[in-house]
């Protein structure tokens, strides 16, 4: 079941009212979504965006006798100025992943974001995938060595991501070998898997802390969802969507999302020369972390860090 990570903070730095319009930008499981609709309602409208069409449609049942107005809407956060009509007087970006996306129900396929299944190398947001939309096995098939080498050097911040690269390429130049065991070169996150763990030092393969895999599944993530460009037209777009003394909350589980967070809500909070105010003031100083308690009970919480900021 997902839970929903800082809840208890979020739903403070928001701030939602009764009769507010708030924008839920990465409903997910939905946990941030239900807490806000039970302060804004009756009056209130809750927006929640998800590109993940299966989301969205468990979305409507989950809230089909909601309290407050929900509307729905399988949309990328990107082009929320697209979909979202008017002002709003909040707007909350949880950037994580719903324990259905990352466990997907029993039966259910998996898109290979866990490198702890043996799923399709697929690492797509979308549920419904498309001919033209990227997948992590095209990257891992078909991109040249230097490429794959800087995605994930850029995205993952991974030392060994040459090593990696070259022994990516190595294993899919020999493909005849493992079509006669069954199998194509690249196919499944297992098969990747074999591949980092093979390709790395001894001392990081074994490294208790962190998996030896995790870096490279999530460069590849980033690069297939485009995820640090989408989150800086998002928060560009949020912004302009935000009434005066409105407040935009967001919560990041890695450094390159932090850092896209801090520097867009330093930019509005600096003082403009000719306006002599700033845009927006930083309410979380520092960046708001899990309680022990709560990485205790969720320890998929442990990563994540909220920042909040109120339109001036």
């Amino acid at each position: 079941m997902h839970v929903p990570v800082l809840l208890k903070e979020a739903i403070e730095y928001l701030n939602p009212k009764e009769g507010d319009t708030i924008l839920d930008a990465t409903f997910g499981g939905g946990g941030h979504a239900a807490a806000i609709c039970e302060l804004i309602a009756p009056a209130g409208k809750l927006i929640c965006l998800d590109q993940d069409k299966g989301t969205i449609k468990a979305a409507e049942i989950k809230f089909k006798k909601s309290k407050c107005k929900v509307v729905l809407i399988n949309e990328n956060f990107r082009n929320l100025d697209k979909v979202v009509e008017g002002k709003i007087d909040g707007a909350i970006f949880d950037l994580g992943f719903s324990s259905d996306q990352l466990i997907p129900p029993a039966g259910g396929p998996g898109r290979g974001f866990s490198f702890q299944k043996d799923e399709p190398l697929l690492m797509t947001l979308k549920s419904e995938i498309e001919n033209r939309d990227l997948t992590a096995r095209e990257i891992v098939n078909q991109w040249r060595e230097e490429e794959i080498a800087d995605v994930l050097y850029k995205y993952g911040e991974e030392r060994y991501s040459r090593r990696i690269a070259k022994a990516i390429v190595e294993r899919r130049s020999q493909p005849d070998k493992f079509i006669l065991a069954g199998k194509k070169a690249i196919e499944t996150t297992f098969d990747l898997v074999d591949i980092i763990r093979s390709s790395v030092p001894a001392v990081y393969r074994n490294n208790r802390r962190i998996n030896c895999a995790t870096r490279t599944f999530q460069a590849l993530r980033i690069a297939v969802n485009d995820e640090l460009n989408a989150l800086e037209e998002g928060l560009k777009k949020a912004w302009d969507k935000l009434e005066k003394e409105g407040r935009l909350v967001v919560i990041s589980f890695h450094s390159l999302e932090d850092r896209i967070v801090k520097n867009f809500f330093r930019d509005k909070a600096k003082a403009d020369p000719n306006m002599r105010a700033s845009k927006g003031k930083i309410l979380t100083k520092k960046p708001v972390t899990p309680a022990e308690e709560e990485i205790k009970n969720n320890p998929r919480s442990r990563s994540a860090k909220m920042r909040a900021i109120i339109k001036l």
